[in-house]
């Protein structure tokens, strides 16, 4: 885990804190989207597909310091669209920055060179670019040719001049592992802090429908992946989320710990998902139906998430929650998330399969009647296993 002391102290304060107190449903980090326009037309955003009139709206500096403060989560992310598109984008973060918030500023890049002269370093703000594989990937899942190396270029002025830089990927369906692993080292060698990365969310707005994992080609994918991790590979996330992609932990989604709040207000129920807006946070909080999402839920839309938005959280919550998930994360912190575990009943190219990829998800039992206990199995669940286990 790739993340400075202070920020690493200032996220543990805080969840002590909120289990001190007794509170369940808290904020990790806020996703502030202060517009959804974008100079990039990505086949895989959901985003970018809205009319023109509501692609023209802004988030003012004061909308979006009202909803940190009511927030309270000690980091902001701030994606889009495009943020640095945003002509206002300066005063956001120099307000945030003031308020001693943690800032991720997701960027594809292309305007990050000639934007640098408007930030000052500070341990308070990273830019996270996005990247999706080595140059020719990268520049095929933007739809566009060359934003790789525009993107290269202005990691190595940041980077030159003492921003703090990670990289965020979104990985698909058709990812080649060992590509994926070629990506990571030309990452670590431009110097970048860390990495983060998350399977692909199947947006309804997304013009590319075919291309997004299902839950149990996440888990496979991810383990050949980080079958064998470098201990250069420096990752701005939790070890414990790590282990969940490759299916070695058990976790449920924590929809609540990373809010999103956009032009239309405070998302329901969280970043990917679009059903309904609040006013405010605390109504956000107490209408929305929590129970209604994650894999429990039998939610045919959380089916086969496995993102970073719903389950980083979920993650961190595990390490400042339990001994043994204090312990893991110490563990991997230290020594590395280690070699994954892995079945060698062989999938159709040979290649060992994750023992939990076999387990098809809940909501292939049939209709979300299960009240939360679809996770058993019976004789005729097993047979499906092993059905699955030989198509993959």
């Amino acid at each position: 885990m790739s993340v400075p002391i202070s920020q690493a102290f200032t996220v543990a304060t805080y969840v002590f804190g909120k289990k001190i107190r007794g509170q369940k449903k808290y904020p990790l980090v806020l996703m502030l989207e202060p517009l959804f326009v974008c100079n990039l037309e990505c086949a895989g955003c959901g985003k970018i597909q809205y009319p023109d009139h509501v692609l023209k709206r802004r988030l003012t500096p004061e909308q979006c310091f009202r909803a940190v403060d009511e927030c309270g989560a000690p980091m902001v992310s701030i994606p889009g669209g495009e943020p640095l598109i945003h002509p206002e984008i300066k005063q956001i973060v120099d307000g945030l920055i003031a308020r001693k918030k943690y800032i991720y500023l997701c960027t594809n890049a292309i305007l990050l060179k000639k934007k640098l002269d408007q930030f000052s370093p500070s341990k308070y703000l990273t830019f996270s670019i996005h990247m999706d594989g080595v140059k020719e990937d990268h520049d095929h899942a933007v739809c566009r040719d060359g934003v790789f190396d525009v993107a290269v270029d202005a990691i190595k002025e940041a980077v030159k001049r003492g921003f703090r830089v990670t990289t965020n990927t979104t990985l698909f369906e058709g990812s080649d592992p060992a590509r994926v692993q070629r990506f990571f080292d030309e990452m670590m060698e431009l110097g970048v802090e860390g990495m983060m990365m998350s399977p692909g969310y199947s947006y309804q707005k997304a013009p590319d429908q075919q291309h997004f994992l299902k839950r149990a080609r996440t888990n496979v994918l991810f383990s050949e992946i980080l079958a064998e991790p470098k201990k250069s590979w420096h990752f701005n996330q939790s070890p414990l989320f790590l282990k969940f992609l490759r299916g070695e932990r058990e976790y449920d989604c924590t929809p609540w710990g990373m809010p999103c709040y956009n032009i239309f207000g405070w998302q329901k129920p969280c970043y990917l998902m679009q059903e309904g807006y609040a006013a405010t946070f605390n109504e956000l909080m107490e209408s929305t139906d929590w129970d209604g999402y994650g894999h429990k839920s039998c939610n045919e839309k959380c089916a086969d998430c496995m993102v970073h938005s719903g389950f980083e959280a979920s993650a961190v919550d595990d390490t400042f929650g339990t001994l043994s998930g204090f312990a893991a994360t110490v563990k991997y912190t230290l020594f590395g998330i280690g070699k994954a575990e892995l079945l060698k009943n062989g999938n159709s190219n040979g290649k060992a399969t994750q023992v939990s990829a076999l387990r098809p998800h809940p909501s292939e039992h049939g209709p979300a009647t299960c009240g939360g206990t679809c996770h058993s199995h019976d004789e005729k669940k097993e047979k499906e296993d092993a059905a699955t286990a030989a198509k993959l």
